[in-house]
């Protein structure tokens, strides 16, 4: 229990980590347009990040009402998985293709941050299916 508790309290390292991923989204409107893209790969890279540290959280509790309504039915709950899912795929995919095989300048910049945003969301998508079988109404006797 004790475990549990470290890494519950470890999650919330993703708050910092997400703000200075708004920091670099920001960044560039500020000083350089030209550096855009090298901001938004570091941003990208640290919400992948955050997003990482938010699956340390204990699964077997909601955050709220509305996450608790969508993981204890089994239609929603099925329905939830496969959009983070898709966006796992999206951004590990876009992010290899874009490391190994683009041309385009602006899609390399980007590239590494995309694919550890998948990452993250891959983690995220564990997670999503830890809650959706600790809450599923239809298993719990």
């Amino acid at each position: 229990m004790r475990t549990k508790g470290f890494f519950h309290k470890l999650s919330y390292c993703q708050y910092p980590l997400m703000g200075i991923a708004l920091f670099f989204m920001f960044k560039p409107y500020f000083t350089d347009l030209e550096t855009i893209w090298e901001n938004y790969n570091n941003a990208l890279i640290f919400m992948g990040l955050s997003i990482s540290f938010s699956t340390l959280q204990d699964t077997t509790k909601t955050q709220n009402k509305f996450s608790r309504k969508i993981w204890e039915n089994p239609r929603k709950g099925k329905v939830g998985l496969v959009p983070i899912g898709l966006m796992a795929l999206f951004f590990i995919i876009t992010g290899l293709y874009g490391i190994y095989i683009s041309a385009s300048e602006i899609l390399e910049q980007v590239s590494f941050g995309m694919f550890v945003l998948g990452i993250g969301i891959l983690g995220m998508l564990k997670a999503a299916m830890e809650m959706f079988e600790n809450h599923r109404l239809d298993r719990k006797i």
